[in-house]
């Protein structure tokens, strides 16, 4: 699957959306991408998911386990899994933190990576690679649909992506006027209420 095949799922989809977001890191971007016009359809998702397991097959080999974070992970982490015959399980926040719950655990060799829907900054990336660091579990490396960091993000583990896009993002003291003049809304589900 191309760039242009990936751009063309989230148009299509209607999820490739411009304005001007809050990001679930605070920051601020003209461009958002509203992964769940793409996880509503399941062929759409099914297509990207299978590009991404083949392309998570080629960098790392055969996966046991795919360990996804809450909300935004769960659909991606387990289309990728079927598709790498792999175990999908994920993390939630208990506490503010990312914990495996639901009896989940990485057993002892298993081949482990992390999947998320879209990395900007990578917060949750490395929150979900922190909460199961201590699992005995072989940590190959992490995936994504989609990097919006164009690569610069740095997750401590290896990071594989259906695509990289190099989308800005600022801060909210440091827009630019254009971005500035448009009323913000905040699409993301971080930080709503339980």
């Amino acid at each position: 699957m191309t760039d242009d095949d990936v751009l063309a799922e989230f148009r299509d989809a209607g999820a490739l959306l411009e304005g001007h977001f809050i990001l679930s890191s605070g920051l601020r971007s003209p461009i958002f991408l509203q992964k769940m016009f793409i996880f509503q359809d399941p062929v759409r998702t099914e297509r990207l998911c299978k590009a991404l397991a083949e392309k998570i097959e080629a960098a790392f080999g055969t996966v046991d386990y795919v360990v996804s974070p809450a909300v935004g992970g769960i659909v991606p982490g387990y289309e990728t899994a079927r598709h790498l015959k792999a175990k999908a399980i994920f993390v939630e926040r208990e506490d503010g933190q990312f914990r495996l719950r639901r009896g989940f655990a990485i057993p002892k060799g298993a081949r482990v990576v992390m999947v998320e829907d879209i990395v900007t900054t990578g917060l949750s990336s490395r929150e979900c690679l922190a909460s199961i660091a201590g699992e005995p579990g072989i940590m190959l490396g992490a995936a994504c649909l989609v990097d919006r960091s164009a690569g610069r993000v740095d997750l401590g583990v290896p990071l594989v992506s259906l695509i990289r896009l190099d989308i800005p993002a600022y801060p909210a003291d440091a827009l630019p006027p254009e971005l500035a003049a448009i009323p913000a809304v905040k699409p993301g589900s971080r930080g709503l209420a339980a």
